[in-house]
């Protein structure tokens, strides 16, 4: 292997390996739970209007809401997944329509005018 090579590998991993090593695990208080490493905006969003307006009422309530949280990241990546084969559909759809439309357009041929022999 270069040198080159196996520096550009070091620097790939050291980039990637680092800021995860580095980042520092938010300080859990005394007596509360441990925090959620994948914790998402919902949670720091209802933390953040329980502290603005702590007598905040919710407009409505969930339809439905899953047992666990692995069914809830189960579903999101279920929604994810129909979402981008929705949009790749989509897109494969227009390329092909294009390429035929291209394909079905008859030539552009000169046009010759009957001659008068």
């Amino acid at each position: 292997m270069k040198a080159r090579t196996g520096l550009t590998w070091l620097a790939i991993v050291l980039l990637t390996v680092l800021p995860l090593w580095f980042a520092a695990a938010p300080p859990a208080e005394p007596g509360a739970e441990a925090p959620s490493v994948f914790g998402g905006a919902d949670e720091r969003a209802q933390q953040a209007i329980g502290t603005i307006a702590p007598h905040y009422k919710p407009w409505f309530s969930p339809v439905f809401e899953p047992a666990s949280g692995e069914i809830a990241s189960l579903l999101f990546a279920l929604q994810a997944a129909v979402g981008a084969g929705v949009i790749g559909f989509w897109l494969g759809m227009s390329v092909a329509r294009e390429r035929a439309r291209r394909a079905g357009a008859p030539q552009q041929e000169p046009v010759q005018e009957p001659r008068a022999d």
